[in-house]
């Protein structure tokens, strides 16, 4: 099967076609901002690449978040978009995983994953994995300073804010990955998932409301534990 994934959630913008085990076509560029403007000419590069149209497309994938409020609508948007022009099935990846799965295997080896994602506010998006990226923990909202109520065991961290939590856990390790999602590895952990039945579905995974909303809405941690978590 052949897999199109995107991902804008976080700190970059990327899209790749991905079919059994193997990377198609990818185009990856860390950006803050300026996604609006890059997903969908990274898309139609990528296809031209490949030398495939939308037909050939078995399966859409993209990263749902938790990420940035702004990013995850560009890159769902697109999605969705897509899908409903050409017809195609589309699954939804949560960020935390597709960032967790860019850690190597050597680095991971006796050491829990713990994946932190910049929220742009006081509190960060982190998730705990094990060595074998199953989650041991939800997704949780907490200060950085709070991380060690998730880092147990050895421990190595990932994602675009692990700067900021490495300094609370004096005794993990930095991973060397990228700190955000690679959307080739978004395809793979799509196929996958939508093998076993797993996928999520296209919508967004907030743990707040953005900051338009009113003071003290927020989404409860439960429902995004109930998708996510163990």
């Amino acid at each position: 099967m052949i897999v199109l994934a995107m991902d804008s959630s976080t700190s970059a913008c990327s899209a790749a076609l991905w079919a059994e085990g193997k990377v198609l076509a990818r185009r990856l560029s860390p950006m803050a901002r300026g996604q609006s403007e890059a997903l969908m000419p990274m898309v139609a590069e990528v296809m031209a690449e490949a030398g495939l149209s939308f037909a050939d497309v078995g399966l859409l994938a993209v990263t749902v978040g938790p990420g940035a409020f702004t990013g995850l609508r560009i890159g769902l948007a697109a999605a969705r978009g897509l899908a409903l022009a050409g017809g195609l099935k589309l699954a939804g990846v949560a960020t935390p995983a597709a960032v967790a799965l860019g850690v190597p295997e050597g680095e991971r080896q006796g050491r829990n994953v713990l994946v932190a994602i910049d929220s742009r506010r006081d509190e960060l998006w982190l998730q705990l994995f094990d060595s074998a990226l199953k989650p041991l923990s939800p997704i949780r909202a907490l200060r950085p300073e709070q991380a060690g109520e998730l880092a147990a065991g050895p421990v190595v961290v990932a994602g675009d804010a692990a700067a900021l939590v490495l300094p609370h856990l004096p005794h993990a390790a930095a991973s060397a990955a990228p700190g955000h999602p690679d959307a080739a590895l978004v395809a793979e952990l799509a196929a996958e998932q939508w093998s076993r039945g797993e996928s999520l579905p296209p919508e967004p995974l907030y743990l707040r409301d953005a900051d338009v909303t009113l003071p003290g809405k927020t989404v409860s941690e439960k429902t995004v534990s109930e998708k996510t978590g163990p």
